[in-house]
Parts: C-alpha cells; structure tokens; sequence
C-alpha cells in the first residue's frame, strides 16, 4: 500500500525561544499547503519552544504537527525534571519521540522504559516515534537486524494491533548520528525491512503493512531522494538538517 510519507524535525537539545520562533515561521513561511495530504510535517522542539512553534503553526494555518522529544510515562507527581503526557497534550503534542540513542546512551534509557513510555503515549490518544538502532560494534558484527528487531519487540510488548498501528518506528544508526557517515540505502532498507517484518509477526501483515517506517541517520539535502525511494522507508526523522529551514523543506519537498 502507499504510505503517506512522514518528516520530522528533530532540534535536539537547540533554539532559545525566540530562535524557535523564528525557525518555525520560516518553515510555515516555506509550506506549500498543496503538499497537504501528501506529506505530513513534524517538528519536535525542546520542551520550552514547543508554544511558541505551536503558537506560529496554528496562527499561520500551517499544518504542521508538534511533537516532543522525551517524556515521562506518570501523568504527575513528585519526578522533578520531568514532562508528562497531560503537560504535552495541553501545548498541542501529538506524539513523542521515545527511546532515541542520546536517551539510551547519555542517560541510560532502558528497553524496559521505552515500552512503558510507548504504553501511556497509546493510552493517552498519541503516538510513539520508538527509535531503535545499532552501535558501530554491533554492525561490525554481523548482528544488526537481530539486534535492532529485538529492541523493536521490547518497545511493543503488551501493545496491541490498533495500538501499535498509530506508531512509528525510526531507524537510526548509531554510527551515523551527526557523524556525517550516513548507511547506503540498501544498508538501510535492509534493516528497515526487517523491522517491518518484525511488526508483521507482532501485529499482522496489514499492520505492519500500514505503519510508517523512517530512517534517522544524518538523513540530508543530498541523500534523501535515495533514500526515500526505498520501497520501506517512509520519511526520516532528521536532526542537523531540520535546524535550517531551506534544507528542512527540501527534505519535505523530497517526499512528494
């Protein structure tokens, strides 16, 4: 089936408040709403520029999502430094990245977490990016698909088929995180392959046949029409390059 390509730009951990301002109305400014309904658009800000991008998007009409980078899987309490589902749903979130490999590296992010953030992003109506990838060494092994399809089974246990199906997994190479090292596009193609056969066993043929499936590994200007053109690669879930507006809206125009 055709699946509706899916961009998302990942700040990371950039952008005072007026620089997402800025940023944002220069995306909305770059738009073109004809590409409404052929493309969806994501950004996801730090917690602080996630108003006022919602704020520009939703005053020029733009119809672009928001989205949040972490969360915490409690809808309150005593957890200081942390942002709950309820908090993202008020500012206009409609999903969170979870499980991204600064998570897992930097502060220790466990499979076992991922899931429980899966579990209340799903219970609350929004859906989950569940990034799953593999370090240098694991690719030198031999063992990336075992070990990427094993993280995607962990991120999904006890959800079920409707639940999973508003998902969307994001393949991100460890190695070629903001290296500038990117996997050819049949290196990826061959793991985003396998995690979609991975979702078909979990959840169906159908399932997995309608979820989308993006590649995350300094994905820009220069290969994303490669790969894009991968029959399971559905987007990409981009960080340096959604940082500049121009480059972003190629990336976006590339999906059409």
């Amino acid at each position: 089936m055709a699946r509706k390509p899916l961009m998302a730009g990942n700040w990371k951990m950039n952008n005072t408040y007026g620089e997402a301002v800025v940023l944002a109305q220069e995306i909305s400014n770059n738009y073109n709403k004809s590409w409404t309904g052929k493309v969806d658009v994501l950004v996801c800000p730090p917690y602080i520029d996630l108003k006022p991008a919602k704020t520009v998007f939703e005053f020029d009409r733009t119809p672009v999502e928001i989205g949040a980078q972490n969360v915490y899987w409690e809808p309150k309490g005593a957890f200081t430094g942390e942002i709950s589902i309820p908090m993202l749903k008020e500012v206009g979130c409609t999903c969170s990245i979870v499980g991204h490999s600064e998570r897992r590296g930097y502060f220790g992010e466990t499979n076992e977490e991922v899931n429980r953030k899966v579990r209340a992003l799903v219970d609350a109506g929004m859906y989950a990016i569940v990034c799953v990838g593999e370090s240098l060494a694991v690719r030198d092994a031999g063992t990336t698909e075992e070990f990427v399809c094993a993280q995607v089974r962990a991120a999904f246990a006890g959800i079920d088929a409707q639940e999973a199906q508003r998902c969307v997994v994001a393949y991100e190479p460890i190695w070629a995180i903001g290296t500038g090292r990117t996997a050819t596009p049949e290196q990826a193609q061959a793991v985003c392959h396998a995690i979609r056969q991975t979702l078909a066993e979990l959840f169906g043929a159908q399932v997995a046949d309608e979820m989308r499936v993006l590649y995350g590994g300094s994905m820009n200007v220069g290969n994303v029409e490669m790969l894009v053109a991968q029959p399971d690669i559905d987007g990409g879930l981009i960080g340096g390059a959604s940082l500049k507006a121009d480059q972003f809206i190629q990336l976006v125009k590339a999906c059409l």
